[in-house]
């Protein structure tokens, strides 16, 4: 393995839990070094990928900081550079390698073969070879002194692999910020559980998003099911900037295979989307869990719930349509016979009028939409559901939570038919569903009680993983953040919000400095299960360029009737 000629320092001290110290060369500017930096330590028997958590400033004797040499003297400030003053960096091991010199074996685990010259290993890759590497978990440090270098382009693929390696399906997400080299994900450990991607308002949250989900689509790890909040992911989306201009959306780039549903069909078709699928629902599709989870919204209380379930007790799925025919003499009749209670059973039927400024509802539905969008999905369709003019929370979440738990029930029969029958065929499509403003739906008050709290629990049970969008992470339940497996995050600035992406997570207090030192915009800090090892990455841009290298390349270009008729086109060939 190449090692660069001039290290930048050695290592004077540290321990494996606090971190190893380094002390720069005078020839290394300190204000090179950057927190988030990647560098490389140079032991006997291994190499330790690390990663720059601090940067501070030493010297040998403190009689250099009572008299100080002035601005002007700069012959005292060289003179002393080095030896009296030095600057240290703090680094944290995340991973070693160890040459595998095991003759006649392929390695196992996460042993990786070295690139030659850039390229994919497996060109010239043989069981045989010597010149593999085990890629393991830091278990012990490297000795006094070790000579520390920058890490190379070499590293960076034997740690975070390759785009176009074919036995993995690896989606760069990014670079390192100094270096030009793809940081991958690997999107089958991605689906696996459910993730995250946070970030204050105003970092790249959304781009981030439509990134990751495009390159499932391209890569089929998953099929996706989108709440579009504020319809951005579906159709277009406006680029943040002085200059107003759109970016694609995920219809544009994969024409044939994700389908638009609107609940405010009027709002879609203004926006220029013509071929987006009407999406009702009805008030008997309405249930209790989904009334407890807007609960806030609507100025439920407890008791008007408990009264909630008196009434559906009595009149089946058909309850609210009663209700709201109800007059005040049939409410009282009815809390007579049933022991309801007057006061609580009038306050829901005033607050469920509410339900009638939704566009999307409607007191009967003769077509079951939920059913039309779950065999999209069973078809291998990408499916972003558009809210429209109808983006409010309590709109949102009702809606939501709706769709989602149909849409689990049938994937939880799916799932015991697949165990039961063994049979491949019978296996569903793994699911990853999408919501924004997460902690709405999985604040601590509510989450045992919503399908979004189960979801997040059972991890991959039922082939249903979920993708969370929030700038609130400390608004999420520890238990559902302690499930999340790999998290995107941007800036975070509230010292909560910050402590909850590092829940769970061993070694978090060395990576809130590199956390909190983010850039506003296009830069992200991962970490978890799809990914060696946290790594700060400047995010792939959503441009002209990404739109070629990801999407059907043979309608990237052509006029908007002509995208639609080969969307028609591939909808046919698929039998729709």
């Amino acid at each position: 393995m190449s090692i660069i000629e001039q290290p930048l320092g050695s290592v004077i001290q540290g321990s494996l839990s606090q971190g190893l110290e380094v002390r720069l060369h005078a020839d290394v500017s300190v204000e090179d070094m950057r927190v988030g930096k990647f560098l490389v330590i140079q032991g006997v028997r291994s190499r330790f990928f690390c990663l720059l958590t601090d940067v501070s400033l030493g010297t040998a004797n403190p009689r250099i900081l009572v008299n100080p040499p002035s601005l002007e003297d700069d012959f005292l400030r060289e003179v002393l550079a080095g030896g009296g003053t030095y600057g240290t960096i703090n680094l944290s091991p995340m991973l070693m390698f160890t040459p595998d010199e095991r003759p006649n074996t392929f390695p196992t685990g996460l042993a990786i073969p070295q690139t030659q010259n850039g390229k994919s290993p497996l060109a010239s890759f043989t069981p045989n070879s010597n010149s593999d590497v085990l890629l393991l978990p830091v278990k012990t440090i490297p000795s006094h002194f070790s000579p520390v270098y920058e890490a190379n382009e070499n590293d960076f693929r034997i740690v975070f692999g390759w785009e176009d390696d074919p036995q993995r399906k690896n989606f760069a997400v990014g670079k390192p910020l100094d270096m030009d080299v793809p940081v991958c994900l690997n999107l089958d450990r991605v689906v696996e559980r459910s993730n995250g991607i946070f970030g204050k308002s105003g970092t790249g949250k959304s781009f981030l998003t439509r990134l990751l989900i495009s390159g499932i689509i391209r890569k089929k790890a998953a099929v996706n099911l989108m709440f579009d909040m504020h319809s951005e992911y579906g159709w277009e989306a406006m680029q943040e900037g002085k200059q107003i201009s759109t970016v694609k959306g995920l219809r544009q780039l994969f024409p044939g295979q994700v389908e638009i549903y609107t609940l405010d069909p009027q709002s879609t078709r203004r926006r220029g989307v013509r071929d987006a699928q009407e999406l009702y629902l009805s008030y008997d599709q309405i249930e209790i869990e989904d009334l407890r989870l807007v609960s806030h919204e609507l100025g439920l209380s407890d008791a008007s719930i408990d009264n909630a379930n008196i009434l559906a007790a009595d009149f089946g799925k058909s309850w609210i349509v009663n209700l709201l025919n109800m007059t005040n003499e049939e409410i009282r009749e009815f809390c007579e016979t049933k022991q309801g209670h007057t006061g609580s059973i009038m306050a829901l039927q005033r607050k469920l009028m509410r339900l009638d400024s939704l566009k999307y509802i409607k007191n009967t539905c003769p077509h079951n939409y939920i059913d039309q969008v779950l065999q999209s999905l069973n078809a291998g369709k990408h499916v972003v559901i558009e809210f429209g003019s109808q983006s409010n929370l309590l709109s949102y979440m009702l809606a939501t939570n709706m769709i989602t738990r149909r849409i689990h029930q049938s994937y939880v029969t799916k799932s015991e038919q697949f165990l039961r029958s063994k049979n491949p065929q019978d296996r569903p499509l793994q699911l990853v569903i999408t919501i924004e403003e997460a902690h709405r739906f999985l604040d601590s008050s509510i989450v045992h009680q919503t399908i979004f709290g189960t979801i997040a629990r059972e991890m991959r049970k039922y082939f249903v993983t979920l993708l969370v969008v929030d700038q609130r992470p400390s608004g999420i339940d520890n238990e559902v953040m302690s499930q999340i497996g790999t998290r995107i995050t941007c800036l975070l600035n509230d010292d909560k919000d910050i402590d909850a992406i590092f829940t769970g997570v061993s070694g978090g207090q060395s990576l809130r400095s590199v956390l909190a030192k983010l850039d506003s915009k296009q830069q992200a800090l991962i970490l978890g299960h799809a990914v060696p090892m946290p790594v700060v990455v400047q995010t792939r841009p959503y441009d002209a360029q990404f739109y070629q290298e990801i999407g059907s390349t043979d309608w990237q270009e052509l006029p908007d009737h002509e995208v639609f008729a080969a969307a028609d086109a591939a909808k046919a060939d698929l039998g729709f």
